[in-house]
């Protein structure tokens, strides 16, 4: 610990994603397995991947921000609601342009901008690349906020983000790679779909660690940013996606244990 705490936070925030990524590849990797995982247990894995984003999104994300900006002259909800709005939108707009396909979905209700001119390998893996982005970010400004000296961020509240991310990347893995393994690709290859979502994680940690370590006075925005970006992921998608099969009951009381366990890993080790 005393060795990682020495560390330049952008090397913090790029070992603390690599390890999220290799949590998207272990998902990934279940198709060496299988060629079908129970419904009930995917949903419930989504529920929980949802629960846990959403306890992320207030307990190590907006309650820094607010917490920051009350050490400044700004009023302390003007940067909690703004970057979190903007977070919002940044994500809408990216869902409206980049092309993507949920990977419950048929190849025809596909969307963004000319999507039937993607194979469906390739629109799913932007799908799931799509989710991952705001959840590099989070880490990234995680970490740097750690860097700035704030009291209210800490380097074990910056580790406990990543373990919750790092726990809800396995079931993104799988939505990857099963449903591709299912339409007849070869096993190496739905693997390969399926780890390679993952990777734009430790570059989207880079860019936010960088950010709020040259620009410390956006921090608190770009804290409140991040958490916007993933709670319009979760309303969009996670918890939508769990529920749509049938396993409504399942899939909200997962919600329920995600965020428990995220709220209890950063408030024990924050």
């Amino acid at each position: 610990m005393e060795f990682f705490n020495s560390l330049n936070p952008i090397v913090q925030a790029l070992i603390a994603c690599l390890f999220t990524y290799v949590m998207t590849a272990a998902g990934a990797a279940v198709v060496f397995t299988t060629k079908k995982v129970n419904q009930r247990f995917l949903d419930s894995m989504l529920g929980f991947a949802g629960g846990v984003m959403i306890a992320a999104s207030f307990w190590s994300l907006l309650q820094p921000s607010i917490e920051m900006a009350e050490e400044t002259s700004t009023p302390s909800w003007i940067p909690a609601a703004v970057g979190f709005l903007l977070g919002g939108f940044f994500l809408w707009a990216t869902d409206k342009v980049l092309p993507h396909l949920h990977p419950s979905l048929p190849i025809e209700e596909a969307e963004g901008i000319h999507p039937q001119k993607k194979k469906r390998s390739t629109l799913l893996v932007l799908a799931i690349t799509l989710h991952n982005i705001p959840e590099g970010l989070a880490v990234g400004v995680a970490f740097g906020a750690v860097a700035s000296g704030s009291p209210s961020a800490s380097l074990a509240g910056a580790i406990a983000l990543a373990l919750g991310i790092g726990l809800q990347n396995f079931p993104e893995g799988i939505a990857v790679s099963l449903p591709l393994r299912r339409d007849g690709m070869s096993v190496g290859k739905s693997f390969f779909y399926g780890q390679i979502s993952g990777l734009v994680e430790p570059f989207a940690a880079i860019v936010g660690a960088l950010a709020v370590t040259f620009i410390e006075p956006i921090l608190p925005y770009a804290l409140s940013f991040a958490a916007g970006a993933m709670i319009f992921v979760v309303a969009e998608e996670v918890i939508p996606g769990s529920q749509e099969n049938g396993n409504k009951d399942l899939a909200s009381i997962s919600v329920m244990i995600g965020f428990v366990i995220m709220m209890v890993l950063d408030v024990a080790l924050g």
